[in-house]
């Protein structure tokens, strides 16, 4: 019997533990536990719940050990540029306050009207793209709110560090993920102090950067007697989207990878990083990659939109519609051509997905042929956010969300609302095209012609979606395997426990291990 890995992999709405293992070498998945995550207002900021998300990693790592299933090694992955400042008693100080907050908000302006730091001098040093969350300028944000907390810090953590630190009283700063603060140098691959300096952080906070598979250390004591057992954790690639093109099963190197979720994070492996003009004005980031890669990619908006629309369709209806249906109902609108830019961000963060689609098309002169009558379950949404105090991502559990009361209905449970189809046409629409032009621009960028595109995670189910993506960009798309991100987190500790010698060798496991389909134009 092989070993047993697992995989804390979390996302901005839930997170899963999956236990992986190689059975003659063939890879084996089983999820174990999951639970939701989300954001909530607190103190005037949307926040993470930092104490209840460890809590619940040490839950599934004990619930492991209850299912007969003990991992031997382990590894966290989390979404990126979110983070917290520890005191010198190792304690957060402040909230940890999540990228979908405003306090970003007009910093990149501030910083380039007072000449500290213009965002074209950034991105010649970090290629990284810019995004108005990016942890340098959450760090400037912070410390404007709050410059007693840059006084009183001594460690900068990552989040995924920072759980690691619970774990095993060790504090490291994971590469891959430190790279999306924008704070790394592209070309060193270490923090860039200069930069640091003249932002006026305090330099000490910045720790060593440690690269995905090293082996960080074991349980603290009260970890231990907590799970019940002790175990080697490990860093993988724990930016999510490190970990997801790590389980890409690329036929060859003229391949697109797509990591599809919540975010669409689509480009390609590089050896060497992009720091020209010409990729900062298409806005592709230099992402740190495994193995000394760099994931030279674009953020598009992604299944977020889809995702939104479903939510706000069950908190009025009680029900949430399947993604089966909303598909059905975007074919159905067949006839609705409209594009809008997913990237726009209006979409980001809106009261009400729904009314927010509906108002773009407006404002590009194509408004859907729905009646504002017909999206009365948008606006009566709006009122209901403004006294709700919670503001979660999708719960990808399926749940119902039970502050809604079935009474509440406007419709009845399971039927979708008149317009549906047609704000879902508009969003398959729109990241269709968007994939397309995205191809267009890393051919451009890169000099090199791409023959396919490899979907990996949840999104890779949404056999509409791929179809949509085959027939605008032309090229053949792969699509799985769907835990994508997981599974690229399990391959670094398979590496790490000699199960392969290497990632290609592991890359070439996945296709015989997992069903990969192929949808052509």
């Amino acid at each position: 019997m092989g070993l047993n890995h697992l995989a804390v992999d979390i996302g901005a709405s839930s997170g899963r533990h999956i236990i992986g293992r190689v059975d003659n070498g063939i890879m084996k998945l089983q999820e174990v536990y999951r639970f939701e995550n989300g954001v909530s207002e607190k103190n005037d900021h949307l926040c993470w719940d930092i104490n209840l998300l460890y809590q619940n990693i040490i839950d599934g790592i004990r619930e492991c050990r209850n299912q007969n299933l003990t991992p031997d090694t382990m590894g966290i992955d989390t979404w990126g540029v979110d983070f917290v400042l520890l005191d010198s008693d190792g304690e957060i100080l402040g909230d940890t306050v999540a990228y979908r907050d405003e306090r970003t908000d007009g910093i990149r302006q501030e910083l380039e009207d007072k000449g500290i730091l213009s965002f074209d001098d950034l991105y010649s040093k970090t290629g990284i793209q810019y995004q108005k969350f990016n942890t340098i300028y959450q760090l400037v944000a912070l410390q404007k709110e709050h410059p007693e907390y840059m006084e009183q810090a001594e460690s900068f953590l990552m989040i995924p560090d920072y759980l690691n630190y619970k774990l095993t009283g060790i504090k490291s700063n994971e590469y891959t993920n430190a790279s999306t603060t924008a704070l790394v140098d592209a070309k060193t691959c270490d923090w860039d102090y200069e930069l640091i300096e003249k932002l006026g952080l305090p330099k000490k906070i910045f720790g060593k950067l440690s690269k995905p598979g090293t082996k960080l250390g074991r349980f603290t004591q009260e970890v231990r007697n907590y799970v019940g057992f002790d175990l080697d954790v490990i860093l993988p690639a724990t930016h999510d989207t490190g970990s997801a093109y790590l389980a890409v099963p690329a036929r060859d190197d003229k391949a697109v990878f797509l990591s599809s979720g919540t975010w669409s994070l689509m480009g390609v492996e590089n050896k060497e990083s992009i720091t020209n003009g010409e990729s900062k004005e298409a806005n592709f980031t230099n992402e740190g990659g495994y193995n000394n890669t760099y994931r030279y990619l674009k953020n598009i908006m992604g299944l977020w939109m889809i995702q939104s629309v479903r939510r706000e369709i069950g908190e009025i209806t009680g029900t949430k519609p399947s993604f089966p249906e909303l598909i059905e109902a975007a074919k159905q609108a067949k006839d609705v051509d409209v594009v809008l830019d997913v990237d726009d961000a209006r979409f980001l963060a809106p009261k009400s997905m729904i009314e927010e689609i509906k108002k773009a098309c407006e404002d590009a002169g194509r408004p859907l042929a729905c009646t504002n009558e017909d999206y009365h379950y948008g606006k009566e949404l709006l009122d209901r956010e403004k006294d709700s105090k919670k503001l979660s991502d999708i719960d990808k559990s399926g749940k119902d969300n039970p502050d809604v009361k079935k009474s509440e209905a406007s419709n009845a449970p399971g039927s979708l609302p008149a317009g549906t189809g047609e704000v879902m046409a508009v969003i398959y629409n729109s990241l269709s095209d968007d994939y397309r032009r995205t191809v267009k621009t890393l051919e451009k960028l890169t000099g090199n012609k791409y023959t396919s595109i490899n979907i990996v995670g949840g999104g890779s189910q949404d056999m509409y979606l791929n179809k949509r993506t085959a027939q605008a960009t032309g090229l053949p798309v792969f699509a799985g395997p769907t835990e994508g991100t997981a599974l690229g987190n399990l391959i670094v500790q398979f590496i790490c426990s000699g199960e392969y010698k290497d990632l290609q060798e592991a890359r070439d496991a996945i296709k015989k291990s997992f069903d990969i389909k192929c949808i052509e134009d």
